[in-house]
């Protein structure tokens, strides 16, 4: 390459983290941009999800190495938060201003990317297009207001692009390359197996089931999160549980007065946030998830696991009409269980670009992009 003679200089590209989710999509194009010669890429970290256990050790596992730049904000509302990262990363592009990746749909997401094009910097948006119609979740105004913007938007579906059309973004602008978190799963697919972790809690393979809970509208609710915790109780009596607790799901099933009860039931393994290869492992061998995440949505239904999704909508239908996903309720979440249980342990699930090869395709587009 001609940069190699100090004819060309390499192309400088921001890859923005905030929070795990997006670390699991960021390390795979931050090692495919480090090994091309022509990008020199930079990680930011915003500090989004400051605490280590949170996303520390996600970065480590990734082989992330540290951020070039940390921006710490921490916790607060989303304006606040919103506001201080908009302004902590608009210092940071006014000295220099290289064309900026954001991820997702979080808060640091939305900020980055409008301090980005406010600058006239080139912006990115990586898993353009999502969209559950349900504008109650930050999450959609994020994704919304990103893709509005963007320059150019890099979709993982189908209906990606369809949203992204009829909302009017030109079609020159879109790029599907598929799910990059399926990337970073087929990486670290033999280190997940190879996990010791559910030996230390002396389980057996397909029998136990794993849950992640942390949505306001499932936790801060206390009449469902009543509902919930009952329908767990039920369920531990036919499965093993594991449950790596999110800090505010503890906290507010403290405040019910329930929380020593499930630490007391044999058959509830309460975790704290444990990391990708040790969570995945839970996963991998698990008879089923019960979620209220986005992207479990996506892994269980790559791996073929059954997944209920504790949601009136996802941003993520294919794992619906293609993979193993069905959304519930917390007072119905008996009758999806009966259903999962009378149904496959494992389907064999093919789609489309969900195939590994998410990050050299954007490598491949951000040339064409940027040249």
């Amino acid at each position: 390459m001609l940069w190699h003679l100090g004819l060309i200089m390499p192309h400088m590209i921001h890859i923005v983290v905030g929070a795990r989710p997006n670390q699991m999509k960021a390390a795979p194009l931050l090692r495919a941009l480090r090994e091309h010669p022509d990008f020199e890429p930079i990680l930011v970290d915003t500090g989004q999800h400051y605490d280590h256990e949170m996303a520390g050790v996600f970065m480590q596992q990734f082989g992330m190495g540290e951020p070039d730049y940390s921006l710490e904000v921490g916790s607060g509302t989303h304006g606040a938060q919103t506001a201080k990262i908009l302004e902590k990363y608009e210092l940071l592009l006014l000295k220099k201003r290289p064309a900026t990746v954001v991820i997702g749909d979080i808060n640091s997401t939305v900020a980055c990317a409008l301090a980005t094009v406010k600058l006239g910097v080139p912006l990115i948006h990586l898993e353009a297009g999502l969209r559950s119609g349900d504008r109650t979740m930050p999450e959609e105004i994020n994704r919304i207001l990103t893709d509005s913007i963007a320059n150019l938007l890099w979709t993982p579906s189908p209906d990606g692009d369809e949203h992204l059309l009829s909302s009017g973004v030109p079609k020159h602008k879109i790029v599907r390359v598929g799910n990059i978190m399926i990337d970073t799963l087929t990486a670290m697919l033999d280190q997940v197996r190879d996990s010791k972790f559910l030996a230390t809690l002396q389980l057996q393979h397909d029998q136990h089931v794993v849950i992640t809970l942390h949505r306001p509208s499932n936790v801060d609710d206390s009449s469902q999160l009543s509902i919930l915790l009952d329908e767990i109780r039920t369920m531990s009596k036919s499965f093993d549980i594991i449950w790596p607790i999110h800090p505010r799901t503890k906290a507010r099933i403290e405040a019910l007065g329930e929380f020593e009860n499930l630490e007391q039931n044999p058959s509830i393994h309460i975790t704290k946030p444990l990391g990708y290869i040790d969570f995945m492992k839970c996963i991998y061998e698990s008879r089923m998830v019960v979620t209220d995440s986005g992207g479990i949505q996506e892994e269980t239904t790559w791996l073929g696991v059954p997944c209920i999704t504790l949601r009136p909508n996802t941003e993520r239908p294919i794992t619906i009409t293609e993979g193993t996903n069905v959304l519930g309720e917390p007072k119905n979440l008996h009758r999806e269980i009966k259903r999962v249980i009378d149904g496959p342990r494992r389907k064999k699930i093919t789609i489309d670009l969900w195939d590994g090869k998410t990050a050299e395709r954007c490598v491949q587009s951000l040339l064409e992009f940027l040249l």
